[in-house]
């Protein structure tokens, strides 16, 4: 944890109640992001790591419950913004690019319409300001014909150019902060990398910190300087990109990674690493680890009481009773595809 982190969230707890009862979707994490680095938080769907992306936004559906000891911004403390203060803040200073464009541009207005309206209500643009930058700002991030694109509807657009059009639509003010919530997801492989290059250049052009959500270790590796691992809406490891890859002490950690394959050594038909299971109810309380039903090395500790993330040196964090142990296991611990 640094001394003056750009970001810093503490104790972050949401909650969501529908019909069956309360959802315990995030459960007290805490995190903190230096200005200008990139922290990729990663984990299987539903392990809470979008989830923690709205809260942070200020985006959370009217049936959740947000608590935090701290939520801070670049020095603003988010938790005592009133609605129209944090819509302020939202598309000047932070911004969220989605995973599904096409969910998330209006499909009733034309592409410039709808970035024009960043910079009229952000900055004070006029429109024809507003239009004249928006056309730049299609440019920057790689779309040809900007000036005949700002008059099309989203449906006339491919994906990746979709996609593009969010990112210039989030960045035009420039803000000190943006969440990419798995932002390639739905993308094919070339254009994800594209989508990726963009970004990283345009976060070092900017000088922007930024908070990128995903499933893929292999993006991580490509774009973070830090990881957040979450399970059962919590952290279970923090630590730099190369020593959690080095070293990770987490079991559910060692098997996301187990499940990658390695260009150059992982051979044609060869069998991928598994984590058996399935991801924990998020209904009630949790006791112990959350995810020992589906750990090799789970004892009967590990399945009671109360697991704190706790520091394992200089650099790293874990949830674990064991993670000298951990360290040890190989891929022969998790189980094979079959």
């Amino acid at each position: 944890m640094t001394a003056d982190p750009f970001v810093s969230v503490e104790g972050l707890s949401i909650d969501i109640t529908n019909a069956r009862g309360t959802i315990h979707a995030v459960r007290d994490v805490s995190f903190t992001v230096e200005r200008g680095k990139t922290l990729c938080i990663v984990g299987e769907s539903g392990s809470g790591k979008s989830i923690t992306s709205l809260g942070l936004m200020g985006l959370l559906p009217a049936t959740a419950t947000r608590r935090a000891t701290r939520l801070q911004v670049g020095g603003t403390d988010l938790m005592a913004l009133g609605p129209r203060a944090m819509a302020d803040v939202r598309g000047s200073r932070m911004a969220m690019i989605f995973q599904e464009p096409m969910t998330s541009l209006n499909p009733c207005l034309t592409i410039g319409e709808q970035m024009a309206e960043m910079l009229t209500r952000h900055r004070g643009a006029s429109r024809k300001l507003a239009f004249e930058n928006s056309a730049l700002w299609l440019e920057k991030v790689g779309i040809p014909a900007a000036l005949t694109r700002i008059d099309q509807f989203p449906h006339q657009l491919s994906g990746g150019l979709r996609q593009r059009v969010m990112i210039a639509m989030m960045l035009m003010c420039e803000p000190e902060l943006i969440i990419a919530d798995e932002p390639t997801t739905a993308l094919d492989v070339s254009i994800q990398a594209q989508i990726l290059h963009l970004l990283s250049s345009l976060q070092r052009e900017l000088s922007m910190t930024m908070i990128f959500i995903t499933h893929d270790l292999g993006v991580v590796s490509r774009i973070a300087d830090d990881v957040a691992v979450m399970y059962g809406g919590q952290l279970v490891e923090t630590a730099p990109t190369a020593d959690l890859f080095a070293r990770p002490q987490h079991p559910y950690t060692r098997g996301l990674i187990d499940c990658i394959p390695i260009p150059g050594k992982t051979k044609p038909g060869a069998h991928l690493g598994s984590i058996p299971g399935s991801i924990p109810s998020l209904m009630g309380a949790m006791e112990g680890c959350a995810f020992a039903p589906r750990c090799a090395a789970a004892t009967a500790e590990c399945r009671s009481g109360k697991l704190d993330l706790t520091r394992y040196s200089a650099n790293q964090s874990v949830r674990c009773l064991n993670p000298i142990g951990v360290a040890q296991l190989s891929a022969a611990t998790m189980e094979k595809t079959e």
